[in-house]
C-alpha cells in the first residue's frame, strides 16, 4: 500500500542535511508540502528548495529548538502558512564530544541536554496544542541506538537519547485519546554529518577507521542510509502506523540484537 500525504503538511526539524533532509524529501515525494527548520539557514534553504522540485510547496525557518520563543514561532509560521500540522518530525540534534565521563566538558554535556532533550521537549509542548485542537497528527522523534545501551566515550549523547525515549513515552500516553501518536526511531550507525565528525574525534589521523569499525560490527555488514531512517518515519506518521504509538523502532542492521560496545581508547 503506498503512502499518500497529499495535501498534509510534514514538519521537520534539524531538516538541513543528513537524516533530516532524507525525511523532508520522503515527505515530499509522498506529497507533503514540508516545512524544514534548522539553524543552518543555507542548507536549510537547499533542502525547501529540493523538496519543490517534487511539485509541492516547500518553506524554511530559520530556528533555535533550545529556545521556547524560537520553537513557537516555527510552529505559529507552519499554521499561518499552511493551516495545520499533519506530521512533525522532531529530528534537531548534536553529538558532543568523544571523551571518558571523568574528563567530559560540563558545558558540552549541558549544550547536549539543551539540543537533544529541550530541543524535543519544547517542540512537544508547543506543538502538541496545535494537534489537540485539530484531533490528529502525529509525531516521530529521532532517537538512537544509543537510547537503549552505553557506549564508552559518549556518556552525554547516550543520556540525552535514553531521556528523548522518556518524553516519548510519556508524550504518547499523554495525547493518545486525542487521536495523536508519538514515537521514535532508534537508527544505529548511520553515515551522516554527525558521524563524521565522531570519526573525526575519535581519530583525527584516519576518521574513516572509526566508520569501518563501526560497519564491521553491524550484521548486515553495512552502514545505514540516511533514506532507510526517514522511510521509517514517514510509515510511522502515516495512516498505516494508525495503532502504532509510544513506541520506539531500532534502524541499526541487527547490531542491537548482538550487541558489542566499540570500545573507547583513553
Amino acid at each position: 500500500m503506498k503512502i499518500d500525504f497529499s495535501g498534509k503538511v510534514a514538519l521537520v526539524t534539524g531538516g538541513a542535511s543528513g537524516i533530516g533532509r532524507s525525511i523532508c524529501l520522503e515527505y515530499a515525494k509522498a506529497g507533503a508540502n514540508v516545512v524544514c527548520v534548522d539553524i543552518n539557514e543555507q542548507s536549510g534553504q537547499e533542502t525547501a528548495s529540493l523538496v519543490e522540485k517534487e511539485g509541492v510547496r516547500g518553506k524554511f525557518i530559520y530556528a533555535d529548538v533550545t529556545k521556547a520563543e524560537h520553537v513557537k514561532n516555527y510552529i505559529r509560521q507552519t499554521v499561518d502558512s499552511f493551516g495545520r500540522i499533519d506530521a512533525f518530525a522532531i529530528n534537531a540534534g548534536w553529538e558532543g564530544v568523544v571523551a571518558p565521563i571523568t574528563d567530559y566538558p560540563e558545558d558540552v554535556f549541558e549544550k547536549l541536554m539543551d539540543i537533544n532533550v529541550k530541543g524535543v521537549f519544547l517542540g512537544l509542548k508547543y506543538a502538541l496544542p496545535q494537534l489537540i485542537a485539530q484531533k490528529s497528527g502525529a509525531v516521530v522523534v529521532t532517537a538512537s541506538r544509543a537510547s537503549w545501551i552505553g557506549a564508552p566515550g559518549f556518556s552525554g549523547y547516550v543520556t540525552s537519547k535514553h531521556a528523548v525515549l522518556g518524553l516519548v513515552k510519556t508524550a504518547a500516553l499523554e495525547v493518545a485519546k486525542d487521536g495523536i501518536r508519538v514515537n521514535a526511531v532508534c537508527p544505529g550507525s548511520v553515515r551522516t554529518p554527525l558521524l563524521e565528525r565522531y570519526g573525526q574525534s575519535v581519530n583525527p589521523d584516519d576518521p574513516e577507521q572509526f566508520l569501518r569499525i563501526r560497519a564491521s560490527k553491524i550484521p548486515d555488514g553495512r552502514l545505514g542510509e540516511t533514506i532507510e531512517v526517514a522511510r521509517q518515519i514517514v510509515y510511522l506518521s502515516s495512516d498505516l502506523a494508525s495503532h502504532i504509538t509510544g513506541q520506539s523502532l531500532i534502524i541499526d542492521g541487527g547490531a542491537l540484537a548482538g550487541e558489542q560496545a566499540i570500545p573507547y581508547e583513553r
